[in-house]
C-alpha cells in the first residue's frame, strides 16, 4: 500500500496542518479581530438558543424574565439544574477537544490527527468504564487521571506505530482505528459482563453532555484554562516545529521535548472532555480543520498563539450546533436520550471523508502479491489445506460439545440419529445453528477480506475498515427497527442492501481520478464511523432501553441463532465461491498493478466492480448471521498468503478455512470460558485481530506499505 507523503500529501492549501506559518503576507489585525468577534458571537448565539430548548415548557420569554427579575421559580430551576450545566459542558468539551485536536495535528503534521484517530478517546473511555466495573463512585479527579493514563497509553502506541505521523495520514489512521477497535471491544465486553455496574454507559459512550448540576464543569474549567494557557505559551515552539524537524533543530528547538509536552497537554485536554461528557466523536478533528480553513484566508491567523484559541472556539461552535440540531430534530424526551456525540460523529466523519478525497495519490499502491507471501509447492499447499480441514472439523466437534453444558461424542451421535434424551436434544437444537453460523460466516468473511485486499492492493484492507460490515449492520438493525417481529429474510435483505449501498458510497467517493488505495481506506474508515453511530441512533430512537440489541450487532454474537438464519450464508457461499474461483487469475493480476491487468486483457473496472459487489454480498450474509465481526477479513488472507503464497488459486480455499476456524474457535471460547455468561465472538476476534493488525503495522513501519 502506498502512503501519502508527510508534507505536501494533502491538497488542503492553507488548511493543511503540516504547512508552516505563512511568509510574505502581513498580518491584518482588523480582520483577525473580526474573525474572533464573529466566532464569539456565534458561540453566544448558539448557547442562548440551546438554553431555550428542552423537555419542559420554559422558553425564551421565561429566560428573559429571569434577566429582568420577573421570572418564576420553575424557569430558574430548569435553567440551573439542567440547561445551563448542559451548555457549560458543551463549552468546556468543545474548547478542550478543539485545543487537543489542533495540537495533535501540529505535532503529527497531519490533517487527520485527532483524539479519535489517535485512539485517545477510546483509551480514556476504556479506563473510565474499567473503573466503573469496580462499583465504586470515584471522584471526578480520579476518573480524570484514569482517563488521562488510558488516553496517553493509546496515543503513545499509535504515534509509535506511525512514527509520529511521519508516514502519512493513511498509516496513522489505520493504527488509530486498529487500537480503537481493540479498546472498544474490551469496553463492550466489560459492559456485557458487568451490566449493572455499567448501566447507562452505552449511550454515554457516544458522548453525552447531559449533566446533573455543575459540579463536573466547575472542576474541569480550571484544568481547561491551565492546559489551554500552557499550549498557547508553547505556541512559538509549535510554529518552529511546523517548519520541519531538521529546520527546527537547526534553529535550536528541542524537537523531542516539544512533541512530548504537546502530546501530554493534548491528551490531558481530551481526557478532560471524556471525563465530563464521554467520548464525543470527531470534534477534535472538525474544529481544527475549520480553524485552519479560516486561517488560510486571514494573514497572520495561522500562528499557533491565535490558531489554538480559534480552534477552541470552533470546537464550542461544533458541539453547541450539534446539540441544537439534535434538540430541534428530535424534541422531547427522545432528544435527551440521544447523545450529542452521535451528531458530531456524523458531521466529523463527513469532514474526514472530505479530507481523504483531497489527498493526493502518492503513486501506485504496493502489490499484495508480495505481502507475506512465500511460494509453496503443491504438496505443501495440500498439507496446509488438509491440516486446516482437520482443524475446522475439530472446531466443529468442539463447538457441539462445549458450552454452558458439556456434552459427550455419544450424545452428539445419538442426536444425529434421533435417539438423544430431551435435555441433550434441547441443548443441541440450540447449539447447532450457532456452530454452523460461526463456521460459515467466518468462511464468508475470510473470502471477503481476500477479495478486498487484492482489489485495493492493500494488505491491511478489510471489510469492516472499508465500512461494508458497518453498512450491513445498519441495514439489519434498520430492518429490525422498522419491521419488528418480521422474518429473518427481511433482516438479511436489509443487511444486503446496507452493505451494497455502503460499498457504492465508499467506491464512488474514493474513485476520484482513479481508485486510490489510500483514499479507499480513509473514506471507508470515515463511513464505518458513520455506520456505527447510525446503529446506536436507530436503537436509541426505536427502543432506547434495549441497548443489548445494539451491542449484539456491534460485537458479533451467534446467540439465539436458528437454522433459518444460516441459509443466507449458505446461499451466498454456494453462489459466490464459484465466481471467485473463476476470477482467481484476475485477482492475481489485480493484486499486482492496473497496467499489467490492462496489458493482459482484464476488463479492469468491470472486474473490480464485480469482485467488490461479491465482497459486499459475502459480508452482508455474514453480518445477517452473526452481526458485525471485525478483523477476520484481515487476518485470514494475510495468514493464507504466508502459508501458501500469493496465488489466489491457493489463497481462496486457505483463507476461507482460516476464517471459519477463527470465528468458530472464538464462538466456542466465548460460550465456554465464563459459562453460563457468554463473550460475543466478534469481541474475541477483535481482541485477536487488532493486536495482529498492530503487529503488521509495527513490522513494516520503516517502509512504505
Amino acid at each position: 500500500m502506498s502512503v501519502v507523503a508527510e508534507a505536501g500529501s494533502a491538497a488542503l492549501g492553507a488548511a493543511d496542518p503540516a504547512a508552516p506559518p505563512e511568509r510574505g503576507r502581513s498580518a491584518r489585525p482588523g480582520r483577525i479581530v473580526a474573525v474572533f468577534l464573529a466566532a464569539i458571537v456565534g458561540v453566544a448565539v448558539l448557547a442562548v438558543v440551546d438554553l431555550t430548548l428542552g423537555t419542559s415548557h420554559v422558553g425564551v420569554r421565561d429566560l428573559l424574565g429571569l434577566l429582568t427579575g420577573s421570572g418564576d421559580d420553575e424557569a430558574l430551576a430548569v435553567l440551573v439544574a439542567s440547561r445551563a450545566p448542559r451548555v457549560l459542558a458543551a463549552l468546556v468539551v468543545g474548547a478542550a477537544l478543539g485545543l487537543s485536536g489542533s495540537a495533535l495535528q501540529s505535532v503529527a503534521r497531519n490533517p487527520l490527527a485527532s483524539p479519535d484517530t489517535l485512539a485517545v478517546n477510546a483509551g480514556a473511555y476504556f479506563t473510565v468504564v474499567l473503573a466503573a466495573v469496580t462499583g465504586l463512585a470515584l471522584p471526578f479527579a480520579v476518573n480524570g487521571v484514569l482517563a488521562f493514563v488510558g488516553g496517553l497509553a493509546a496515543a503513545s502506541l499509535v504515534l509509535a506505530i506511525a512514527r509520529g505521523g511521519a508516514e502519512g495520514p493513511t498509516r496513522l489512521v489505520l493504527a488509530g482505528s486498529a487500537t480503537m477497535l481493540a479498546l472498544s471491544s474490551l469496553t463492550i465486553l466489560l459492559m456485557l459482563l458487568f451490566e449493572q455496574e455499567t448501566m447507562g454507559m452505552f449511550a454515554w459512550g457516544e458522548g453525552s453532555i447531559v449533566q446533573s448540576g455543575t459540579a463536573k464543569v466547575a472542576q474541569a474549567a480550571p484544568v481547561l484554562l491551565l492546559a489551554g494557557a500552557a499550549l498557547v505559551i508553547w505556541s512559538r515552539r509549535l510554529d518552529v516545529l511546523a517548519l520541519g524537524d531538521d529546520t527546527a533543530s537547526v534553529l535550536g528547538l528541542d524537537v523531542k521535548r516539544t512533541r512530548i509536552v504537546t502530546v501530554l497537554l493534548a491528551v490531558l485536554l481530551a481526557a478532560l472532555a471524556v471525563t465530563v461528557a464521554g467520548p464525543i466523536g470527531f470534534v477534535g478533528l472538525t474544529a481544527p480543520v475549520i480553524a485552519r480553513l479560516v486561517a488560510g484566508r486571514v494573514p497572520g491567523l495561522s500562528r499557533h498563539r491565535l490558531l489554538l484559541p480559534l480552534a477552541a472556539l470552533a470546537g464550542c461552535v461544533v458541539v453547541l450546533a450539534a446539540d441544537v440540531l439534535l434538540r430541534l430534530a428530535v424534541p422531547g424526551v427522545a432528544g435527551v436520550a440521544i447523545p450529542t456525540g452521535i451528531v458530531t460523529t456524523l458531521f466529523g466523519a463527513s469532514v474526514m471523508v472530505w479530507l481523504a478525497r483531497r489527498l493526493r495519490d502518492s503513486g501506485p499502491a504496493r502489490s499484495t502479491a508480495s505481502v507475506g507471501a512465500h511460494p509453496a509447492t503443491r504438496s505443501r499447499t495440500a498439507l496446509v489445506i488438509g491440516v486446516l480441514v482437520a482443524a475446522v472439523v475439530a472446531a466443529l466437534v468442539a463447538g457441539f460439545l462445549l458450552g454452558d453444558r458439556l456434552l459427550l461424542l455419544g450424545d452428539v451421535t445419538n442426536w444425529f440419529a434421533g435417539a438423544s434424551g430431551r435435555q441433550v436434544t434441547f441443548v443441541l437444537d440450540q447449539r447447532t445453528p450457532r456452530v454452523l453460523a460461526a463456521v460459515l460466516a467466518g468462511a464468508a468473511l475470510g473470502l471477503a477480506g481476500t477479495t478486498v485486499q487484492a482489489v485495493a492492493r492493500n494488505p491491511l484492507a478489510e471489510p469492516s475498515l472499508l465500512g461494508i460490515t458497518g453498512g450491513a449492520g445498519v441495514g439489519a438493525v434498520l430492518a429490525i427497527a422498522l419491521f419488528p417481529g418480521t422474518g429473518f429474510w427481511v433482516v438479511s435483505l436489509g443487511a444486503a442492501v446496507g452493505a451494497l449501498s455502503t460499498f457504492a458510497l465508499v467506491y464512488t467517493l474514493a474513485n476520484r481520478r482513479g481508485l486510490s488505495s489510500d483514499r479507499l481506506v480513509l473514506v471507508g474508515i470515515g463511513v464505518s464511523a458513520v455506520a456505527t453511530s447510525l446503529i446506536t441512533l436507530l436503537v436509541l430512537l426505536t427502543n432506547p432501553w434495549n441497548t443489548t440489541m445494539a451491542l449484539t450487532w456491534l460485537s458479533g454474537s451467534t446467540y439465539g441463532r436458528t437454522a433459518t438464519q444460516v441459509w443466507p450464508v449458505v446461499i451466498a457461499l454456494l453462489v459466490l465461491v464459484p465466481l471467485l474461483v473463476r476470477w482467481r487469475r484476475d485477482l492475481d493480476v489485480l493484486a499486482v498493478d492496473d497496467d499489467v491487468a490492462r496489458v493482459l486483457g482484464v476488463q479492469l473496472e468491470r472486474t473490480r466492480l464485480g469482485l467488490l459487489v461479491a465482497t459486499a454480498l459475502l459480508t452482508a450474509a455474514a453480518v445477517s448471521a452473526i452481526g458485525v465481526v471485525g478483523f477476520v477479513g484481515l487476518v485470514a488472507p494475510h495468514l493464507a498468503r504466508s502459508l501458501v503464497g500469493s496465488s489466489h488459486t491457493r489463497v481462496i480455499p486457505v483463507a476461507a478455512l482460516l476464517g471459519a476456524l477463527l470465528v468458530s474457535v472464538a464462538d466456542t471460547l466465548g460460550r465456554s470460558v465464563i459459562a453460563p455468561a457468554q463473550i460475543p465472538a466478534g469481541l474475541l476476534t477483535a481482541m485477536i485481530g487488532a493486536p495482529y493488525f498492530i503487529y503488521l503495522l509495527w513490522r513494516t513501519r520503516r517502509s512504505a506499505l
